[in-house]
């Protein structure tokens, strides 16, 4: 493991690297130090965080403001509205068309972000899963909406015990991907999750960095953060997506941070807990991270940061 502070001078950057992958924790500082090594190397910064992707949510993403960004380009960010159900495969065809235009114009890659299954898609693609059809999609959701994400867990767990003991009780969003599996194609998911297509990098051909901050430390940061993003108008930004009356289900209804602020918006919580929410469900999505990159992404080189 590597110990010191990542900056472009640390990377040799020749001919045949196709990119450069910095994935971490959340708050690890990611996203700085892409627009650094951007602006050093001539590159382009391109999203791998699933909540970023959505352009509601610029603050509670901790999305790079316009700001920050500069003069340094930005792909697949805050280009998709929360209504959508974004997927990873989704995220690997446009991140494919983004790896297209960073080469015309002859700038570096640069992925970032924190969604491990981003990283894992780009250097050895997607199981070969049949595509669920509209209307069996629109069926399973009809049928699940206001059902607690348990009742719909053991509902997957008599179909496909399998695939329902690797997912959380507490995620419907993966649990009803499943569920529309087992709907569109008669068999559990776990029977397609063999064969993969669709890398669309080398990894031999790639730096590949896990920003890896102390946890506490970490911890530390997540909470100032979390602070600072109440200050930015986080709570008014989930008051807008709540006034949009859209599935509780979706992605960007589950980003940290919305649930709880959502629970105060509805009188259910006071504030001051929907806030201690957010930073808990932080650090545990930190958690969740690491454990991630260590057993998923094991082609990532990790540096400890301050």
């Amino acid at each position: 493991m590597g110990h010191y502070d990542l900056n472009a001078r640390n990377l040799s950057i020749d001919k045949d690297v196709q990119a450069v992958l910095l994935a971490g924790p959340t708050a690890s500082g990611k996203s700085a130090r892409a627009i650094d090594l951007a602006r050093e190397r001539n590159g382009v910064v391109i999203n791998a965080d699933s909540m970023a992707v959505y352009r509601d949510l610029p603050i509670l993403s901790a999305r790079p403001t316009i700001g920050e960004m500069g003069d340094i380009r930005h792909l697949l960010f805050g280009h998709i509205g929360a209504e959508r159900n974004y997927s990873v495969g989704l995220w690997l065809s446009d991140a494919r068309a983004a790896l297209e235009e960073a080469r015309r114009i002859g700038r570096l890659p640069i992925f970032v972000g924190g969604t491990g299954m981003y990283f894992k898609a780009l250097l050895h693609g997607l199981s070969n899963i049949p595509a669920v059809p509209a209307e069996v999609r629109a069926r399973v959701r009809a049928e699940a909406q206001g059902v607690p994400p348990e009742e719909l867990h053991a509902k997957l767990r008599a179909r496909d015990p399998e695939t329902a003991a690797r997912l959380r009780p507490s995620d419907p969003q993966r649990i009803l991907r499943a569920l529309e599996i087992f709907e569109a194609a008669g068999a559990p998911l776990a029977t397609f999750q063999g064969a993969r297509e669709g890398a669309l990098l080398d990894a031999a051909r790639c730096h590949r960095l896990f920003l890896a901050p102390e946890r506490e430390n970490l911890y530390t940061r997540i909470d100032a953060r979390f602070d600072r993003m109440m200050a930015q108008g986080a709570l008014d930004e989930a008051r807008r997506l709540m006034a949009r009356g859209l599935d509780s289900a979706l992605p960007a209804m589950r980003a940290v941070g919305v649930p709880g602020l959502m629970a105060f918006l509805r009188g259910e919580i006071s504030l001051e807990t929907a806030v201690e929410k957010g930073k808990r469900d932080s650090r545990q999505y930190a958690k969740r991270q690491f454990t991630f990159a260590r057993t998923q992404l094991p082609e990532f080189e990790w540096i400890e940061i301050a």
